[in-house]
């Protein structure tokens, strides 16, 4: 296969490129780093990147911000930084992605925890993590060709537990080897329209 990994240098992307890389051909796009540089608020950022990458068997997004503040503090246009970037960054690479994908291709959407378990200062990204959920689950509805997308939400991994436990306080830490199957799972599984939750219920 041959699986397009946006944001496949970060944190999560980088386990998740490299087991994908033993047995398929991965490209990674990043913003400032990888095979190719994307901006995802940027629509035709977006279609340049398509363009030169051509067809491919899946799209996996392991990218996009939203910004953490009190919500009294919160400006239009700091909820405006979520829904641009990690929400509709995500919703133009399906959009946009579409006729890239090969036949019974695949998206890989990213969220976290946040959608059903938020927690201060997260009204920004827990909206936008719900509002990627509702997409997935509505648009696996009408995708054609075979073509499925699902979304992994993960909790807050091991790797990152550290920066943020203030944040997640009686939070279990996810295994970085259990995330990276979750992504293992909608790329190379049969299933659409799932969210699949990487991590305890709290």
């Amino acid at each position: 296969m041959k699986i397009l990994i946006v944001g496949g240098n970060g944190t999560i992307g980088t386990p998740v490129s490299r087991q994908l890389a033993k047995k398929h051909e991965v490209i990674v796009a990043g913003r400032n780093s990888g095979d190719i540089t994307v901006d995802m608020t940027d629509s035709q950022s977006i279609q340049a990147m398509f363009e030169s990458v051509g067809k491919v068997d899946a799209i996996v997004c392991i990218a996009g911000e939203a910004k953490w503040a009190a919500f009294e503090e919160m400006t239009e246009e700091d909820f405006y930084l979520g829904l641009k970037n990690k929400l509709m960054g995500q919703v133009n690479l399906v959009r946009l992605g579409y006729k890239y994908l090969n036949d019974n291709g695949s998206f890989t959407l990213s969220t976290g925890i946040l959608a059903d378990h938020p927690v201060e200062l997260t009204t920004s990204a827990a909206m936008v993590n719900g509002g990627i959920h509702s997409f997935v689950k509505a648009a696996c509805l009408e995708l054609k060709r075979g073509i499925r997308i699902n979304v992994v939400a993960s909790g807050v991994v091991e790797d990152a537990a550290e920066k943020y436990e203030a944040y997640f306080p009686g939070h279990n830490p996810i295994p970085m080897w259990k995330v990276v199957n979750g992504y293992v799972k909608s790329v190379l599984g049969k299933g659409t329209g799932e969210i699949i939750r990487m991590y305890d219920n709290c």
